[in-house]
């Protein structure tokens, strides 16, 4: 049996990854947007994502529009093919 990645298996980080895997390829979203997607409070988001980056699944990206400061939240190139190992191993286990 093909074994599940620990990292995205706990159910909140799997919600962050599902929902970044929906995007495009170097896509992102905004931390707000994302917590509202996921119903997750700040903390608890921000929690799972820390464990997302760093098994270098994810980026946290902090920068400015205007005056305003703005999280961004990007699957990276290696989160997105763990998410895919993830997925066939899941089906795999399921036949």
């Amino acid at each position: 049996m093909p074994e599940l990645d620990p990292v995205i298996h706990a159910q909140a980080r799997l919600r962050v990854t599902v929902a970044l895997a929906a995007l495009a390829t170097d896509d992102r979203i905004t931390f707000p947007r994302l917590q509202q997607l996921l119903e997750m409070t700040a903390g608890n988001l921000s929690t799972h994502l820390r464990k997302l980056e760093d098994a270098g699944y994810v980026t946290v990206t902090k920068a400015h529009q205007g005056r305003t400061p703005v999280t961004w939240v990007a699957l990276t190139g290696a989160g997105r093919r763990a998410f895919e190992d993830y997925a066939a191993a899941l089906r795999g286990m399921l036949g």
